[in-house]
Formats: structure tokens, C-alpha cells, sequence
């Protein structure tokens, strides 16, 4: 059964808006309520369509009054932030994260007309470690669990959404762990980082990275939204691409740097206003992170159309390469070149050397050699 009435919140924020206006297209739905601190931007509020926006905070009990009056039935939690920055700081973030969710899920527990939540969560709670497993699935926790910033709010998060579901059983619940973000529209931490043109990376590091494309992100939360799945399903795109391939692929120019100076560059850059990195952030950039999707895929019912190499290329039209790709395949074809040279070389001075010394079990390395151990 179609939901009739859905709140969703964090709608001033591109997926959020996207996301509304998606479902205001849908005639089945009978009304689409936008919630936010702040109001969207212009493009984005003439995208919403019919969808009502409510200029509201979910720190604010007063949240109950909206989903009250308006009878709503299933409810989308999009505004968790992901940035100190984005949020005017960690406490007004752990604020909005944590408490926003606690006075959210409150007031949906005492709404009776509440039937549906689904929450945008992320992976980021399965944290960034050298002890990690090659993919992780729902089932699995972290190995090293996060102790602070996004990674440990969205564990909190989860934690208040599973008492929520077992003190309103009547009520569906759809946990959606997402993969990092990426696109020709979108902003998240990562198109940020990859925009960057020259990038540090780790030294001795080379992380796989899992991504997933806007489109399938959105696809998957108005399915969520509007269908019947309950539980938590991972979603990201299938296969991976390493650090080093992004940043070849995108033409952006890698600096290796040692682990030790990471934090003194990251206070740099933030200070500078260029990108806000997390320390969750960092690790996942040094040890990777990549999904499991069967549940996705059987459970859930979705097969994103993009491959993260396929997602990662359609955000590289968007990005002005430091270094031209042309470029970046000469070099790399001169060096192959090169290389089989070389090989070719070395191939044939052992065949000369075996056909002026042949060996044989008997036969010793140089000739003479035998009559000289014999004296």
C-alpha cells in the first residue's frame, strides 16, 4: 500500500530535495512534506513541486506538531549531517545528529499515524581498519569501532532507531547504510576531496573505494520510501576502483605524503575553507571500505545502474583534469614500452649466457672449474 502522507527532512540539501520532488510526482501520494532548518535554495525550491516546506528544526519538540496536524504516515530522516563544517561545528552537529533523531523518533512513537521509517544511515559505521574483512555485510560490526564524529553519530542513530522499532512494533523500519556519494550534482565529502587539484594521499597507502552513483541513491530511497522492505540492506555500487585509479582517472595530480603530517594538512585545508576532512574520513582513504550487496540485490529488490567505475566517470565530466588523460596514457604507454624493452633485453643476454656456458648437473658454472676443485 502506498504511503499518503510523507515527511522527509533535510529536504534544502540536494539528495533531501531530490527525494521530494521525486515523490511529489507520484499521484498516489497524497501529500509531500519537506522539513528543514533553513530554506532550500531557489533551484531546489523550484524543483520541490507540490511538496509543502515546513521551516522547522527536529531538535525542536514542535516537530511533533507537524507530524501530528498532518497525519503522516511515513517518515524519511535525511538530516544528519556528515561535516563539522556543513553543521557551524561538532556540537551543533552531534546536536542536530543525535538529538534531532532522539526528538524525531519520539515524536514519531507517539504519533498512532505514523506506519513507516526509513533512515538514510551510512557505512561509515562499519569504521576503517587494517583488521577489516574484504566486504562487510549487514551481519558484521566494526572491527575497530569509531569513536567520535559522523561514523559514531550514525552508530548512536542506528541504536535509537532499533528501540524505536522494538517499542513501536506496529511500525516498518528501513535502515539504509549508503556508500560514499558521487555525481555531476551532488556534494559530499568525497567530490570535494577529488576536486582538489593536487590531492595528498597516504604514503604506502592505496585504498579501495566502493561508490555510488546520485541516481541509484535516489532510485533506492524513493523505493524504500514507497515500498514494503524492512530491516537494513547496504547499498553501493558494485565493484571498486583504487585511491590511485580515482585520482588518475579524474586527472588529478597524487602527493604521497607520511602519515604524521596528515593532521597538520587537514587543519590546513579546513582552514582554508577547501575541504573539511573527518578522521573517519582519512581512515577509510588509507584502508578502504567495500560492500556487501545481496541483500540489495534479493532482499531489498534494486540493481544500481551505474558500477563505481561507471559513477566515478560520469562525475569526471564535471571536473577539469589538472593532468590530460592523453597525457597520462602517453606516459603510461612509453613506460609499458620501456618496461617490455627492457624485458626483451634481459631475455636475451640469459639466452646468450646459457648458450656460451651451458650447465648441466654434472657440468660446473665456468669451464676449467672442475680441474682446478680437483687439485
Amino acid at each position: 500500500m502506498p504511503p499518503a502522507v510523507v515527511l522527509v527532512t533535510g529536504v534544502s540539501r540536494w539528495l533531501g530535495g531530490a527525494l521530494a520532488a521525486e515523490l511529489a510526482t507520484d499521484p498516489a501520494i497524497d501529500r509531500v512534506i519537506g522539513v528543514d532548518t533553513v530554506p532550500p535554495a531557489p533551484e531546489v525550491l523550484r524543483r520541490l513541486g507540490r511538496t509543502e516546506f515546513v521551516r522547522a528544526d527536529i531538535r525542536n519538540p514542535l516537530i511533533a506538531k507537524v507530524i501530528d496536524s498532518a497525519s503522516v504516515d511515513t517518515v524519511v530522516h535525511m538530516n544528519i549531517s556528515s561535516t563539522p563544517a556543513g553543521a557551524g561545528g561538532r556540537v551543533p552537529m552531534k546536536e542536530l545528529n543525535v538529538i534531532g533523531s532522539m526528538q524525531l523518533l519520539a515524536a514519531c512513537q507517539r504519533a498512532p499515524s505514523v506506519r513507516r521509517f526509513v533512515l538514510k544511515s551510512t557505512s561509515a559505521v562499519y569504521g576503517a581498519s587494517p583488521r577489516d574483512p574484504a566486504v562487510f555485510t549487514e551481519a558484521m560490526q566494526a572491527r575497530q569501532v569509531p569513536r567520535g564524529g559522523f561514523a559514531k553519530d550514525s552508530l548512536d542513530i542506528e541504536g535509537y532507531v532499533r528501540s524505536f522499532a522494538r517499542r513501536r512494533p506496529d511500525v516498518d523500519v528501513a535502515v539504509l547504510r549508503f556508500a560514499h556519494f558521487i555525481g555531476p550534482r551532488i556534494d559530499s565529502l568525497l567530490t570535494e576531496f577529488f576536486r582538489l587539484p593536487v590531492v595528498p594521499t597516504v604514503l604506502g597507502y592505496d585504498a579501495r573505494l566502493q561508490l555510488l552513483h546520485e541516481d541509484d541513491a535516489l532510485a533506492v530511497l524513493v523505493r524504500a520510501t514507497t515500498g514494503d522492505f524492512t530491516g537494513t540492506t547496504n547499498v553501493a555500487a558494485p565493484g571498486t576502483v583504487l585511491l590511485s585509479q580515482a585520482l588518475r582517472r579524474l586527472g588529478r595530480i597524487a602527493v604521497p605524503v607520511p602519515s604524521a603530517a596528515i593532521g597538520s594538512l587537514s587543519k590546513l585545508t579546513r582552514s582554508a575553507g577547501m575541504v573539511d576532512w573527518s578522521p573517519e574520513q582519512m581512515r577509510l582513504l588509507n584502508y578502504g571500505r567495500v560492500l556487501d550487496l545481496r541483500v540489495l540485490r534479493e532482499e531489498f529488490g534494486y540493481s544500481p545502474r551505474f558500477t563505481t567505475a561507471a559513477a566515478l566517470a560520469d562525475y569526471g565530466r564535471t571536473v577539469a583534469p589538472v593532468v590530460p588523460p592523453e597525457l597520462v596514457g602517453s606516459v603510461a604507454a612509453g613506460a609499458r614500452t620501456a618496461v617490455s624493452r627492457a624485458a626483451t633485453g634481459i631475455t636475451g643476454l640469459r639466452a646468450a649466457g646459457r648458450s656460451l656456458w651451458p650447465r648441466t648437473p654434472d657440468a660446473p658454472l665456468v669451464p676449467g672449474l672442475r680441474a682446478v676443485r680437483d687439485l
